[in-house]
């Protein structure tokens, strides 16, 4: 079982000393977790102590201080035991198989074994063997290799009759100390620095000397890593080196190795090396620590340190930085620590002695964690929604809900509510389990707004619920909710019955009367509905008599429509006559005549002829309430009573309307005789007379003017082109003074002179349009008429010219550009010698007219 180590990781000293909060805040997402390796393991180490471990995509071999090694699986379990020894295993091997393993102890003992075979070799030495390192293809026949490392470095290769045969690859430079086999290379580390033989060609192809010679490299021991079978990693005290094998060109060999090595990034690190590992292009460096102790200031052994960084030429860049708490980290020297790694899966393992700690790349999952516990719900929300395919630990909507209540707790009520129409979704049993959330805590209001309106619907109860908070505190919000939320969310007979409730508390409120007339719309009720609409006098009466057709419940509303809007009362009666007569109309408004008279005008301006029964009313309607429209009236209407219309003018004294009338009637005398005395004025007077056109009316009105000198003035300015001015003038008693009786005589002499210019001027334009058109015509009679063979006589319809050109004929052709033979034309009977084309003649004669010629 892998046990969740929340205690493993501990920020920086430097870090320790900032407020938590802030550090809170400015902490970064780790990018590793950690997890205790138990079951099994617990009860290994509880009696035993770790000392080396050996990790396979399979199983896990560990062993210990007292000589035994365990397989085991992923999860800590013991699957298998070994007694190997009764000391210290010093190392354990497995090719890539996993069916081969070779361990070596500090006895001096090797075992190289098959796992599932009855395959095994047996060796003691007489110095302790600290590195033992299969083929890594040891499962194959012709690969039965393996190394061991104590004072020499051995390879024993599996020769004839299965015997295993020893050679020494390296001696002379202390123990060694780290081997580590890929491919077809070896590297190994003793005292002075580290080695790779290239096991093709037998040749070693470099060294690579120790940085700090005054570490003691049992102590400090060389940390040996393959990234790839061609890339070497090497840390040793604090320094670390990549290094990279690569082919020597052939012009170069010589007498040189095929291969050399080259050092590709090289960098110093704070703490002493224990491990290291590969993570893609970066690596994972597993440090020991050593701190000044703030009690006794001794120098004391520290929480071990996993940091990734990433190489660069000549430094490194830190990713992240992780202190470990392993048991008994105290106690533990550099050697003490050991990091293996799995490449497939890129786990790493932290072995101690007292401790078996698994890291491992966060994923999706270990991210939406580290994001909730930073309280972060939107962005956690935001990853899962990507990864939702990939996440196995979370769930999108238990993220949400989490993230609801979080913005509940602080108080962002409205936030809470918009988030839960993105994350409750469909799910009614949610909403409805957050609605009654938001009841307790009185933030009914917040969720009002987002709330479901199809596609789910919620039971009535949650809208009733919300719709009765609205109405105890706010008629505003209660009128806005009514009017954005269908009608069938709710019962709407509970709903109605609670704003009559709260109406006999506040009988006059209009927005709870604008509301309850719509809520009476929703049910259908527009009788009720429209007169609080009425009474309200608002704006939306004539769209709902519109939109629900209610023009059979306005028959007895017609006075308050017209009380309310006239204008758009009248236009909406008028557009539907159909449904409420013209009839009706004016009956309900009968006790209204200013209203009647406003239907009956637009009425009347529509169609004349509409209404005309109404006719004679209107002329005292209009009289009443609208006199300059009066006139107009008269002039249009067709079907008025005129006797009825002369008697209301002459009652009220309407001199214009009586005039009018009088003319239509044909007193025209009277009319004149009234502008006269009535209302002395001399044009309106004329301008009567130029329209009657009477000369009888002209001599009147001479008559009357002869002794008002003012009326002479006008007579004599306006009535050169109707009346010869010399009637007048003879009529003017001598010594009478006349205003202006020059400048009236001098226009009467301009007039003349002006209408003798225009006939001349007119004689001419005749003059000469008949001369241009008179040279015209002989113009176009002067011009050459083309004969030709497809002309023919229009008489015998036969071609105009013969066959033989050489004989002699006459054609005749005339102007109309007709054409006859000579001879076809008829005899003349007549003395003149012209000839006239006889399909043009006959056009112009009448029925019988042949007769009548032949009579002459």
């Amino acid at each position: 079982m892998l046990v969740c180590l929340e205690c493993l990781k501990e920020t920086r000293s430097n870090e320790e000393s900032t407020d938590e909060s802030e550090e809170d805040e400015s902490e970064e997402e780790p990018k590793l977790k950690y997890e205790r390796l138990s079951n099994g393991v617990t009860e290994i180490l509880q009696k035993d102590a770790a000392s080396c471990m050996t990790v396979h995509e399979k199983f896990l071999a560990l062993g210990t201080h007292y000589g035994k090694v365990y397989l085991l699986d992923v999860q800590g379990n013991i699957t298998q035991k070994f007694d190997v020894s009764p000391v210290k295993i010093n190392q354990i091997s497995l090719d890539e198989s996993g069916e081969h393993m070779g361990v070596c102890s500090e006895d001096g003992k090797v075992q190289v074994f098959g796992l599932y075979s009855a395959e095994e070799f047996h060796e003691t030495f007489d110095c302790p063997i600290k590195i033992v390192a299969v083929h890594p293809h040891f499962v194959r026949s012709h690969f039965k290799q393996f190394v061991t490392g104590g004072k020499k470095l051995l390879l024993y290769e599996r020769g004839w009759m299965n015997r295993w045969k020893p050679s020494v690859l390296h001696e002379g430079e202390g123990n060694i100390r780290n081997v580590k086999w890929r491919g077809y290379l070896i590297a190994w580390a003793n005292n002075m620095g580290v080695k790779i033989l290239d096991m093709i060609s037998k040749q070693r192809i470099t060294n690579v000397p120790r940085d700090d010679i005054s570490l003691r490299p049992d102590m400090y021991p060389c940390s040996l890593c393959w990234k790839d079978n061609l890339t070497l990693i090497i840390g040793w005290g604090n320094s670390v080196k990549i290094c990279s094998v690569k082919e020597r060109h052939a012009s170069e060999m010589r007498d040189l190795p095929n291969r050399y090595v080259e050092i590709v990034f090289q960098f110093d690190t704070e703490f002493y090396i224990s491990g290291l590992a590969p993570l893609c292009d970066q690596l994972v460096i597993l440090s020991y620590v050593k701190e000044i102790s703030e009690k006794t200031e001794v120098e004391c052994c520290a929480r071990p340190r996993l940091d990734i960084v990433q190489p660069l030429p000549e430094s490194c860049e830190e990713i992240s930085s992780d202190a470990l708490t392993v048991r008994g980290f105290q106690e533990n020297e550099c050697r003490d620590y050991h990091l293996e790694y799995s490449e497939g899966e890129s786990l790493f393992y932290i072995i101690s002695p007292r401790d078996v700690v698994v890291a491992k790349e966060r994923d999706q999952d270990d991210h939406i964690d580290w994001l909730l516990e930073k309280k972060k719900y939107e962005e956690a929300l935001m990853a899962a929604e990507i990864s939702q395919k990939t996440i196995k630990k979370h769930k999108i909507l238990d993220i949400g809900l989490a993230y609801i209540n979080h913005l509940v707790e602080k108080g962002e009520y409205d936030m809470a509510a918009r988030k839960c129409q993105k994350i409750l979704g469909r799910n009614t049993e949610l909403w409805e389990f957050e609605v009654y959330k938001f009841k307790e805590i009185g933030q009914l209001k917040a969720i009002s707004r987002y709330l479901p309106r199809r596609d789910p619907v919620l039971k009535p109860l949650i809208y009733e619920m919300v719709l009765h908070e609205f109405l105890e505190s706010d008629y505003e919000g209660f009128a806005t909710l009514i009017k954005e939320w269908p009608g069938d969310l709710y019962n709407n007979t509970i709903i109605v019955q609670a704003v009559v409730d709260h109406l006999k508390k506040d009988p006059q409120n209009r927005t709870l009367l604008r509301t309850l007339a719509e809520l009476y719309t929703y049910d259908q009720r527009y009788g009720r509905a429209l007169e609080i609409y009425l009474t309200l006098r608002h704006k939306d009466v004539f769209q709902l008599i519109h939109k629900h057709n209610l023009f059979s419940s306005i028959r007895d509303k017609i006075v308050l429509l017209m009380d309310f809007d006239s204008e758009k009362a009248v236009d909406m009666l008028l557009d539907n006559e159909d449904k409420i007569s013209i009839d009706r109309v004016v009956e309900e408004l009968e006790n209204r005549p200013e209203l009647q008279h406003v239907y009956l005008h637009k009425l009347f301006k529509r169609d004349h002829h509409k209404g005309q029964r109404y006719h004679e009313k209107q002329i005292s309607l209009y009289a009443e309430y609208d006199r300059p429209n009066l006139l107009p009236f008269l002039r249009d209407s067709t079907h008025c009573p005129l006797e009825k219309a002369l008697e209301i003018c002459q009652q009220r004294n309407f001199v214009e309307e009586t005039v009018y009338l009088l003319s239509r009637m044909g007193n025209s005398r009277s009319a004149l005789k009234m502008i006269m005395e009535e209302l002395q004025d001399v044009d309106k007077a004329i301008e009567f007379a130029k329209e009657q056109d009477d000369g009888e009316l002209w001599e009147d009105l001479i008559l009357y003017s002869i002794d008002k000198p003012p009326f002479i003035t006008g007579l004599l300015n306006n009535i050169g082109t109707h009346v010869d001015p010399i009637l007048l003038i003879h009529r003017i008693k001598e010594g009478m003074e006349i205003p202006n009786l020059r400048d009236s005589l001098v226009k009467i002499l301009q007039d003349y002179n002006l209408q003798i210019l225009l006939r001349e001027g007119c004689k001419k334009i005749l003059v000469a349009d008949s001369l241009s058109l008179l040279k015209k015509m002989h113009r176009t009679q002067m011009k050459g008429v083309l004969v030709d063979e497809e002309n023919i006589c229009e008489s015998c319809l036969s071609p105009i010219l013969p066959s033989d050109a050489s004989k002699s004929f006459n054609v005749v052709v005339f102007h109309c550009r007709h054409m006859f033979h000579k001879e076809c034309l008829p005899v003349s009977n007549t003395v003149s010698p012209v000839q006239f084309c006889n399909i043009c003649s006959a056009k112009h004669r009448g029925p019988g007219s042949t007769i009548l010629e032949m009579k002459k």
